[in-house]
């Protein structure tokens, strides 16, 4: 277990070693056991978390307001419109001031070519950890929720479990990349075999596919891309399809709308899901676009663990701020 988290920023999913990324999942589930015992963890007694949104939030600003609570501190929900970012306070003001009024910083901001470079500039000013509650690079804390999950549902051991991480149909808004470049990063370190399905304009990011790769070869599991969604959940242990935005092939949203269009076949049914194991796990960072990206049957099937790994953004977040905000 490593014990030298005090002080550390979560921005990028490489952040943390393999080795620390297991110290926080036996802090979450740690953390979920007192929970569910209604044992009392206060760790983190007159603490303050700063949640700054630049990007509305369902399940990041509940589990977030709720973990910091729970641990005894309190979270202050701040929405940039509100502020005087617009009016001129700079990330170095907003490092150099929030962390000196706050104990943590939690920023969500996945404009495309802004939001990692904002949250960097903060953590390089702020003297507190800053925390990345999704960026238009990284999704971390989605990604160790994602983990902790798969590991209660298919043990501690995943190497050669297969995952798929494929893209999936949605008429809403162009959705960030941040999750699955998270997922194709960390799901290498703990044996995954990773399989990306995408049609051929919903690329990810150029040195994500190579460090994913690196990772890969590093911890000797399969890293494979495909075009076709059937192909990628053939014989999957766990089925991760999601909706993101062709944000390196067009900026343009109407652009980016017309290709999203041409993919409307590419949703997870009942169909798609008999070409994984038996035992597949369907999984979704919510919200979905349901009928469209995914079908109810599958939602709220027996093979859908949604609802659980929504549960374990609580318990992993709160591990990392336990460890981190000291």
């Amino acid at each position: 277990m490593q014990t030298d988290l005090r002080g550390r920023d979560l921005i990028g999913d490489l952040d943390f070693t393999k080795e620390e990324v297991e110290t926080v999942l036996e802090v979450a589930w740690d953390l979920k056991r007192k929970r569910a015992l209604g044992e009392p963890h206060a760790y983190l007694r007159d603490k303050v978390l700063a949640m700054l949104f630049f990007f509305s939030s369902t399940r990041t600003r509940g589990s977030f307001e709720a973990g910091i609570a729970q641990l005894g501190g309190h979270g202050a929900f701040i929405e940039s419109r509100t502020t005087q970012i617009s009016h001129g306070d700079t990330e170095k003001e907003m490092g150099e001031i929030f962390g000196r009024y706050f104990d943590g910083i939690a920023i969500r901001h996945v404009t495309w070519g802004t939001g990692n470079r904002y949250l960097n500039l903060v953590a390089e000013a702020s003297r507190v950890p800053v925390l990345n509650m999704q960026c238009d690079i990284y999704h971390p804390f989605q990604c160790l929720a994602d983990l902790m999950t798969i590991m209660e549902k298919k043990g501690r051991d995943l190497r050669r479990k297969k995952i798929v991480v494929s893209w999936a149909y949605a008429a809403s808004y162009l959705k960030p990349i941040s999750v699955p470049q998270s997922l194709i990063l960390q799901m290498p370190r703990f044996g995954m075999d990773v399989v990306l399905a995408h049609p051929p304009e919903f690329k990810l990011m150029p040195e994500i596919m190579e460090q994913a790769q690196e990772q890969a070869r590093k911890y000797g599991t399969g890293f494979e891309v495909v075009d076709s969604m059937e192909e990628g959940f053939k014989d999957a242990d766990v089925v991760y399809a999601k909706s993101w935005g062709p944000l390196l092939t067009t900026n343009d949203p109407d652009e980016g709308k017309r290709i999203q269009d041409k993919y409307q076949s590419w949703i997870t049914d009942a169909q798609k899901m008999a070409l994984a194991k038996e035992d597949a796990i369907y999984m979704h960072p919510l919200p979905a676009d349901r009928n469209i990206e995914v079908t109810d049957g599958v939602m709220d099937g027996p093979n859908s663990v949604v609802f659980d790994e929504a549960e374990n953004r609580l318990h992993a977040q709160k591990a990392v701020m336990a460890l981190t905000m000291r």
